[in-house]
């Protein structure tokens, strides 16, 4: 038996699969999807099983075998071995790296090297003590702890390992293992009280009382619990289990981070036309086992959380499993409650707030078949299910769901594939979808044959007919004129001192955190920037520290200029520090939350924050984009947006689709109950179309305008992209290799016939764009350039940037540049 092994080196050498012997023993146990410990150059590394076959492909005689499994069962499937090779592929990474992103952090295993005493006759090399304190143990010892203990002897074992005195083992461990806690029982049988008192001595009076505390109870209990509530110690409690009278042994226990949670269950609600009209569409794509992928365009507020609930529960009753991928941001405690408290314990969570140690024992509910639900945040599209049936992606258009570290996957690619696979339903959901999902479910409903079932789900209006909230846009350049040079116009100003009279709640959007955006010298124009990265320092308020957003370095902010000495120093732009700071001083008594990724960094910060502002202990709810989706409080009628045009004017093609998104969602926060909402958008270019269609809730007119201008410059949807990010210390090396990797690339592109600039119309067209400086041209102490590859049509672009990677990763050309492929990327920044 054969096995062919993906051998956890980040390495394009040795991006291939591997042969090993399996050993008898361990025959029945190892299939495709298994973990195992091999052996490769000299060392144990961890590896994946992709494929069990009987021949090997090269001499049998040279095989070296399979040295341990690590699982018992599987932790990735064959149908996730065969994702893992199409991600591999598609985003131009390597298969090891693919298959390590399917796995929880607890299971990427790290060698460990252990010494053990070596052939008996030669243990007289070693010292006495050394080796009878060996032997004492197990007969394994870290090398450094035998190092710590003998540290005058480290001549003696650096020769011991060369001549076999001593061995030195490899083998591979987890970084996490099951939770075990010590638990008592009772014995089968267990005495009559009396009788098990009577084998206590009267003076033990807390052994005593622990003893009565179990058979009060009559069910096991943690020792540490038992202790706690008898006043007896652990040492008391064992020496009751020396005696035979209790019981105790290590058992499993999971590490639930809702442990402490009650969620009260919810039953369906009504659905209203519409609703009912998706639910029905998305039932016939489950149903059909196509592996459909719908839109579901549903303003906010229109019920699309309902539609999911009751879709996720036709799939289980179905004997299928489903999965619900929200954004980060997004996964807060109420929908996190909403999904608990319609199925309990089917739920599993997956989310970065969690411990690796929780994440990893909720993994372990999934692909133990104890939930049939799981809900997380993009690297939960990896769960371990055998049978999906339906997969959601909620807030669709976030670039969240876009991995921006190799492998730089997206999951909503990866959920089209994994729902071809399963023949599940794809829903897409979103009140303002991205033009490539808009553009491509359009495309698809107009191509669809009479009657057959249409790729956009429309849900135009709110449940219950609620109005959609009036949206006032403020120009803030009148402001200036009027004399008002607070970061507050007077509406705004006006609009929450109604709010703190009337006792209701206010969300105040600014998409930047921090206190100033950058520091300035007013008198030479000096500007604090990272010493690292090209990229100016933002101020921290509260700690007095400029911070680069970037790599993290930080230094003490300057009282004087560092370039020319004056004290004129000032903090320019506006952060969430600064906003809150300036509404504590025009609405003196005004209590305000504030979240952005300072005050969230602790676990669980989010969503203490959150329970808080629900329970109305709060006015004002302060935030970056984290402020934005997901919300739903009943007081809040007030969304204040301070800046409209902070992400409007980046040097990004979707900069406008992403202003519009962010004022729609943000939006669509006021007036979701029986109160009426209002919104105040501040802007310095009202007139721009993403902020006009954004005031009148108006999806179909923004797409139209948008389209257009990406029709006109040749973007997505009208094509795609794949950026190459070139990085280097030096300058002069790194733009001569820029140039030679542009150049053999166009040379492949010319030898296949597709190259060619996208505005000749040609069906099959790819042009290449650079190599240029990146916008940001230095971060982390490395220059940074770039190409971007525009095409359209049948070409298979990632295998080009590949073979033409080949002579820069692999052969002689290799000189310290490091590349990165970013597939369809989300920032061209």
């Amino acid at each position: 038996m054969i096995a062919r092994v993906i051998v956890d080196v980040p390495s394009r050498q040795t991006d291939r699969p591997f042969d090993y012997e399996v050993p008898e023993g361990m025959a029945g146990w190892l299939e495709v999807g298994s973990r195992v410990g091999v052996p490769f150059g000299g060392r144990v590394l961890q590896g994946f099983v992709i494929e069990i076959a009987d021949s090997a492909s090269v001499d049998r005689t040279r095989l070296k075998s399979v040295a341990e499994l690590l699982d018992p069962v599987p932790p990735l499937l064959p149908d996730m071995i065969e994702l893992s090779r199409w991600m591999s592929d598609k985003y131009c990474c390597s298969w090891t790296q693919s298959l390590q992103a399917m796995i929880p952090a607890a299971l990427k295993g790290k060698e460990e090297r252990q010494i053990a005493l070596g052939d008996e006759e030669s243990l007289d090399e070693l010292p006495p003590e050394l080796v009878d304190w060996m032997r004492s143990g197990d007969g394994l010892v870290k090398l450094d702890k035998l190092i710590a203990r003998f540290p005058e002897h480290l001549r003696t074992v650096k020769l011991a390992l060369r001549s076999g005195a001593l061995a030195q083992l490899s083998s591979i461990k987890d970084r996490l293992s099951v939770r075990q806690v010590l638990t008592v029982f009772l014995p089968e049988p267990a005495l009559p009280l009396e009788e098990a008192l009577a084998q206590v001595s009267t003076r033990a009076a807390k052994q005593r009382v622990a003893l009565m505390l179990m058979y009060e109870r009559a069910e096991a209990t943690t020792l540490q619990e038992l202790a706690q509530q008898s006043g007896a110690s652990a040492a008391s409690v064992k020496a009751l289990a020396e005696k035979g009278l209790l019981v105790i042994r290590e058992v499993e226990k999971g590490r639930d981070p809702y442990k402490d949670r009650q969620f009260a269950r919810t039953k369906p609600l009504p659905l209203t036309e519409g609703q009912q009209e998706v639910f029905g569409r998305i039932v016939d794509a489950m149903e059909d086992g196509q592996g459909r992928t719908m839109l579901l365009h549903g303003v906010t507020g229109s019920g699309k959380t309902e539609v999911y609930l009751q879709a996720i529960q036709h799939c289980l009753d179905q004997a299928r499993q489903a999965i619900v991928l929200v954004p980060e941001i997004s996964l807060t405690p109420q929908m996190v409650e909403r999904f608990k408290g319609r199925f309990g314990n089917a739920v599993a969570v997956l989310h970065s707030r969690l411990s690796n140690g929780e994440r990893f024992d909720e993994w372990r509910k999934i692909r133990s078949g104890k939930a049939q639900v799981a809900i997380g945040a993009r690297s939960a599209i990896f769960a371990p299910f055998e049978r999906i049936g339906l997969i959601i992606i909620d807030e669709e258009h976030e670039s969240s769901y876009k991995q921006e570290e190799s492998p730089k996957y997206h999951a909503r690619e990866v959920a089209v594939r994994r729902a071809k696979q399963h023949g599940a339903a794809v829903v897409l959901g979103s009140a303002t979808p991205s033009l490539e999902s808009f553009a491509a479910a359009s495309r698809s409903a107009a191509q669809a044959a009479p009657g057959a079932p249409s790729a956009l789900l429309p849900m135009p209006h709110r449940v219950g007919g609620r109005p959609m909230p009036e949206v006032e846009v403020v120009d803030m350049r009148e402001e200036l004129r009027a004399g008002n040079r607070s970061m507050f116009s007077r509406r705004l100003h006006e609009a929450l001192l109604e709010r703190l009279e009337r006792g209701e709640q206010s969300v105040l959007l600014l998409n930047r955190r921090g206190y100033s955006t950058f520091v300035m010298c007013r008198s030479c124009g000096h500007t604090a920037t990272c010493p690292h990265c090209d990229i100016s320092l933002t101020f921290h308020q509260k700690s007095r520290v400029l911070r680069c957003h970037y790599c993290g370095h930080a230094e003490g902010a300057p009282a004087s200029c560092p370039a020319c000495g004056s004290e004129h120093i000032r903090y320019f732009g506006t952060g969430t520090q600064r906003v809150e700071e300036e509404l504590a001083k025009l609405f003196p008594g005004m209590r305000v939350i504030r979240m952005d990724v300072d005050t969230t960094g602790e676990k669980h910060a989010h969503e203490r924050l959150l329970k808080r502002f629900g329970d109305r202990e709060a006015d004002v709810l302060l935030g970056t984009q984290m402020v934005a989706k997901g919300l739903d409080f009943p007081y809040v009628t007030l969304v204040g947006v301070i800046a409209a045009d902070t992400s409007l004017h980046l040097p990004d093609f979707r900069a406008a689709e992403k202003t519009f998104q962010l004022l729609t969602q943000v939006a669509g926060r006021a007036g979701r109950h029986e109160l009426e909402g209002e919104v105040v958008i501040q802007t310095y270019s009202p007139e721009h179309y993403a902020i006009t269609t954004a005031q009148r809730h108006d999806y179909a007119s923004f797409s139209a305008e948008e389209l257009r201008h990406r029709s006109m410059m040749g973007y997505p949807p009208y094509c795609r992209l794949v950026l190459v990010t070139m990085s280097h210390e030096g300058l002069p090396l790194l733009a001569s290799v820029s140039e030679q990797f542009a150049m053999e690339l166009k040379e492949l592109a010319q030898h296949q016939g597709v190259l060619a600039p996208l505005s000749t119309g040609l069906a099959r067209a790819l042009e290449v764009l650079g190599p240029v400086a990146s916008p940001i041209s230095r971060m982390k102490d490395r220059y940074r350039f770039q190409c971007v590859i525009k095409y359209r049509g049948s070409i298979d672009a990632a295998a080009l940037v590949r073979q033409a990677l080949r002579p820069f990763t692999e052969g002689s050309q290799q000189k310290g540049v490091l590349f990165s492929v970013d597939v369809d990327p989300q920032m061209i920044l």
